[in-house]
């Protein structure tokens, strides 16, 4: 019997978003794989080998109401239902403290961190809540940001609280549906977005300290193993991170 589990993955097309989709479709999970540029979302289903025919590319803007819907609806199109939604797109801008921020920058990430994870949640619970079986699981990519931000990470950390929020009324607005909603909280992975730890960080010292990483392969795992929990059981919130980063005790 063939596989019918499903999933979405958004920002699949490197670092934590491609090592989750990666690790999905090596359980045999069908994927649609989320992204900005359609060549990384296809070099994402390359790496999945002989699972990669379980992969539908789909490239969209996750804070456009719009293209979200058009990715759920492919998705519906080609699988049949949806299982897991993980809510991983995101980003941030690069100013050196908070008054320096343009409105233009503060709203590009509050328009795909927070409002991209509401659209993909909204669309999710729509399809779980009248699927047979009925049910699913939505994951959140937050960060330790939102308890113990950086220098100059205003529009991250307040949209990553903001994130946790969304887990929590989640959490209760999917009880009646059998929707689980799941956080995971995520401190230098390997990837493009932290490759400037290995050179320096600014701490809120002023000093600038390198900082280690760890590979990102992890997270995937921990997405899977939340993903294939039974819908009666829910890790609500994870913490992983490189053992050895300023986090316990930063400041």
């Amino acid at each position: 019997m063939a596989d019918d589990r499903v999933a979405i993955v958004t920002g699949a097309g490197s670092g934590i978003g491609r090592s989750a989709a990666l690790a999905l479709l090596g359980d045999g999970y069908k994927v649609t794989l989320v992204g900005r540029r359609t060549e990384a979302l296809e070099e994402t289903a390359s790496l999945a080998g002989d699972n990669s025919a379980n992969a539908l590319s789909v490239s969209a803007d996750a804070g456009k109401a719009d293209a979200v819907a058009n990715v759920f609806k492919k998705t519906i199109e080609a699988f049949g239902r949806l299982d897991v939604l993980f809510n991983n797109a995101g980003i941030g801008v690069s100013a050196p403290s908070l008054e320096q921020l343009t409105p233009e920058q503060w709203q590009s990430v509050v328009d795909i961190n927070l409002t991209g994870t509401f659209l993909c949640t909204r669309e999710a619970m729509l399809i779980m809540k009248d699927q047979n079986p009925m049910g699913g699981r939505i994951i959140n990519n937050g960060s330790i940001s939102a308890f113990v931000p950086r220098p100059g990470s205003a529009p991250y950390t307040a949209t990553k609280h903001g994130v946790t929020g969304l887990t929590r009324a989640t959490s209760l607005d999917g009880r009646k549906y059998d929707i689980a909603c799941s956080q995971i909280d995520i401190g230098n992975a390997a990837t493009p977005m932290t490759a400037k730890s290995t050179d320096g960080q600014l701490q809120p010292s002023g000093v600038t300290t390198k900082e280690p990483r760890f590979d990102v392969k992890y997270v995937g795992e921990q997405v899977l193993f939340i993903a294939n929990l039974p819908l009666d059981t829910n890790i609500q919130f994870m913490t992983i991170m490189a053992t050895k980063m300023p986090y316990i005790g930063r400041g």
